[in-house]
């Protein structure tokens, strides 16, 4: 009896189409958003143009406004932005092409007003109009556009992108536009005031210039290894191998190389494809007793013979034990994983531990509490210490609960191995921190 009440689509669609309308209706009360998409679904099921006109006239209105949107706002306009992208792919896509590519253009011109006024912390308004623009490109392709409309069209979009919101266009229309196209879009950006160094990277590797794209980099810039991973990697995607690993090695001096993660990834995949696989591996352990990257272990320990991993992976614990840095053996342990060995490391290292970083505490505490309990609370009394300490009001609720995992874990201790038990760290906390009045009015809550 219960499956039949789940809420599925099946059970749903048993109901009737009188009940569910009835029910739309009910939900749809006071909901514009949700009326908004009932609209579209009833002029989509008339037609193309129905839904077309249904899509313009949305898209005019949000065109229109000017109300700033935060975080309930923006969540609102999110779904309706999204019921018309749905739309526009959709119904009126398999009906007109043409029609389709020209509203989805119109939906893409709302991006710099949308995110003028928008609070986008989460990337999720700029996220939603970088997936228009391979949705641009899938239905202009359906439709057969013209080439020089969709030039033109494509370097309006350019004009206008002060968020980055169509970093992406260039790559998506490539297979449309084809390189006579690209050449034409940058001679219609030029006429427009300027090609900035970004797009003319884009422009020439849509072309498949790998020679042009080269040229635009001055030695120096090389010198970057973000730069050269990414100029070695375009050479190795067209054969260049040699190359390409000339240009890595050009930055391998620079202070920053040993964070480069893509430097390094870049030149394994260069040493691999000019077949020097041993090195390869030299560089794999090289990085990893640096970072402690578990990617790179994980790929060096299944290239070794039977057997020679299970040593390798026991060098390998020992080196990240050794690291200069606690909170990266920390991770590293516990999201390897190693979970004993975190455990056991976090107790030899009880004072080292500084709260602020919740980003690995927290899910290293996560992880520990089930089967090491001490590790665990040490983790969890370092962030409560922190945010009393650094004054970190808007910490507290995280605090308190944090403190609340400590006294629950209390009871699964046995052996506190000369750590200080709960009661006595609860009481000395409250001793020292008494005075932060709205700490504890949330724990007594």
């Amino acid at each position: 009896m219960a499956a039949k009440r789940t809420l599925n689509a099946r059970n749903l669609e048993a109901l009737g189409a009188a009940t569910l309308a009835e029910l739309l209706i009910e939900v749809s009360a006071g909901h514009a958003v949700i009326q908004r998409r009932l609209r579209l679904a009833l002029a989509a099921a008339a037609g193309a143009e129905g839904a077309a006109q249904e899509v313009r006239k949305r898209l005019a209105a949000i065109s229109r406004s000017t109300t700033f949107l935060d975080s309930t706002r923006r969540k609102a306009l999110l779904a309706d932005l999204e019921a018309q992208q749905q739309a526009i792919s959709g119904p009126i896509a398999t009906a007109d092409p043409a029609l389709a590519v020209e509203l989805q253009l119109r939906l893409l011109e709302l991006s710099e007003g949308v995110l003028d006024r928008s609070s986008d912390s989460t990337g999720a308004v700029i996220g939603l109009f970088q997936r228009g623009v391979d949705a641009l490109a899938t239905l202009a392709a359906a439709a057969g556009s013209d080439p020089q409309a969709l030039v033109e069209q494509a370097a309006e979009l350019l004009q206008e992108n002060g968020y980055g919101q169509f970093e992406g266009l260039i790559p998506a229309l490539a297979p449309v536009l084809e390189a006579a196209g690209l050449l034409r879009l940058e001679e219609a950006l030029l006429e427009r005031g300027g090609v900035d160094r970004f797009t003319m990277e884009q422009l020439a590797l849509g072309r498949g210039d790998l020679e042009g794209y080269l040229e635009l980099f001055e030695p120096s810039q090389l010198t970057w290894p973000d730069t050269a991973a990414e100029v070695a990697g375009h050479l190795l995607q067209a054969g260049r191998a040699g190359q390409a690993l000339a240009v890595l090695d050009h930055a391998a001096k620079a202070t920053q190389i040993m964070e480069a993660e893509a430097w390094h990834a870049t030149r394994i995949a260069a040493l691999e494809a000019l077949g020097r696989g041993d090195e390869a591996q030299q560089h794999r352990w090289l990085v990893f007793c640096k970072t402690l990257s578990i990617p790179l272990l994980r790929d060096y320990l299944k290239r070794l013979d039977d057997f020679a991993d299970v040593e390798a992976e026991e060098r390998a614990m020992a080196v990240a034990e050794a690291h200069p840095l606690p909170l990266a053996a920390l991770q590293f342990l516990v999201f390897w994983p190693a979970l004993p060995r975190a455990a056991r490391y976090v107790i030899e290292h009880g004072e080292a531990w500084d709260g602020d970083a919740y980003e690995i505490h927290e899910p290293a505490a996560e992880r520990l509490s089930a089967d090491h309990p001490l590790a665990a609370s040490l983790l969890l009394r370092a962030m409560v210490v922190f945010a009393l300490s650094m004054g970190r009001s808007k910490r507290y609720r995280y605090a308190v609960e944090h403190l609340r995992q400590c006294e629950r874990l209390d009871a699964c201790i046995d052996d506190w191995q000369g750590v200080e038990p709960h009661s006595s760290f609860a009481g000395r906390l409250r001793e020292a921190f008494g005075q932060k009045w709205s700490f504890w009015q949330l724990v007594e809550r």
